[in-house]
Order: structure tokens, then C-alpha cells, then sequence
């Protein structure tokens, strides 16, 4: 595929995005445990406010080393009101078939993951979860494999998705942050 073509679907989903992301504030009202953890929390109340993105992720994948790319961005703008979130899934060729603690030790050892990991989930089809399946209603666009990302505003909007090949030092993927983290909060002037 052309440079141009990418950019023009590039343009095309943060345009669907935006109009659609727009009329729907409740994205983030959603809860879910954190990885091999308990106690639920509301995305919203923890995260609202952030630029986020939001990745689906897998252990034994040929992204999977995403993960340094991804613990590095999340490091480095985590102080301007940004984070990653990680949501495991087994949806993609069984690339994610341990449990829990398995897979947050393998995070945790092998990549250094801090950034917020949750439990593992569905991401396409009918048992995708709610997040997901607003994600891909949102921007017209399921996660086709491991590692697709969503971007979404500090007031609750997806902004933009990229697929799996776009790696998180990518140019594209960080101007898009940072135009993100460059508007102002919600509430604030």
C-alpha cells in the first residue's frame, strides 16, 4: 500500500473518529480489574481527564515486543496527563493463553511493563467486551490482531486507531499524542 493511501485512512479514521467519538462521553464508564487483581475500577474515574491508548495485547505474538516501545511512551508522557492501558487477549491465534499472573509476570519480567494492564479480554466479535465493541462502533474499525491501538481524548473521544504494524515510536502515532496532550483539559482553561 502507498504512503498515500495509509495517510488517507489514516485522515479518514481520525475524521469518523472525531464526528462519531463526539457524541458518545460515557467511553470510559466502564470497569474493569486490573491484571491478576480483585477490586474492579471505573476507567473513567481513574483516567478520565488523560489521553489515553488503548492497545490489545498479547504474550506470544510477533508485536509482543510492542511492549518496551509502549512502557517507554507511557514513561515519557506520563507526567503531561498521558497513559497506556493494556488489555490481554487470546482472540488472535491462542497468541495469549496463560493465565492472569502469567501474564503480568511475563510483562513484568521480560519488558518492564508499569503501564496499567487489565484483565484479559475479548476484543472482536460477539464476546468482545463493551469497551471494545464501542471502540470498533466508534471508529468502524475492530482490532484485525494484536497490538491495534486506539487513541482517545482527555474528554472521553476516540480520536484516531492504528493498526498492529504501527509501533509506538512511530511519527505518526506520536504527533497524534502529542496534539492531543497539547489541548487543554476538560474544565480548564
Amino acid at each position: 500500500m502507498s504512503i498515500r493511501k495509509c495517510l488517507i485512512g489514516i485522515i479518514f479514521s481520525l475524521s469518523v473518529a472525531g464526528a462519531a467519538g463526539a457524541a458518545d462521553g460515557a467511553l470510559l464508564d466502564r470497569d474493569y480489574r486490573p491484571l491478576a487483581g480483585k477490586d474492579p475500577v471505573n476507567l473513567n474515574r481513574e483516567y478520565g481527564g488523560k489521553v489515553l491508548l488503548v492497545v490489545n495485547t498479547a504474550s506470544k505474538c510477533g508485536y509482543t515486543p510492542q511492549y518496551e516501545g509502549l512502557e517507554a511512551l507511557h514513561q515519557a508522557l506520563a507526567g503531561r496527563g498521558f497513559s497506556v492501558l493494556g488489555f490481554p487477549s487470546n482472540d488472535f491465534r491462542g497468541q495469549e493463553p496463560g493465565s492472569e499472573a502469567e501474564i503480568q509476570e511475563f510483562c513484568t519480567l521480560t519488558y518492564g511493563v508499569k503501564f496499567p494492564m487489565f484483565q484479559k479480554v475479548h476484543v472482536t466479535g460477539a464476546e468482545a467486551t463493551p469497551l471494545y465493541r464501542d471502540l470498533t462502533r466508534l471508529t468502524g474499525v475492530a482490532p484485525g490482531w494484536n497490538f491495534h491501538k486506539y487513541l482517545i481524548s482527555r474528554d472521553g473521544r476516540v480520536v484516531a486507531q492504528f493498526p498492529s504494524k504501527v509501533r509506538p515510536d512511530d511519527p505518526e502515532l506520536r504527533a497524534a499524542i502529542e496534539r492531543e496532550l497539547a489541548r487543554p483539559v476538560p474544565g480548564r482553561r
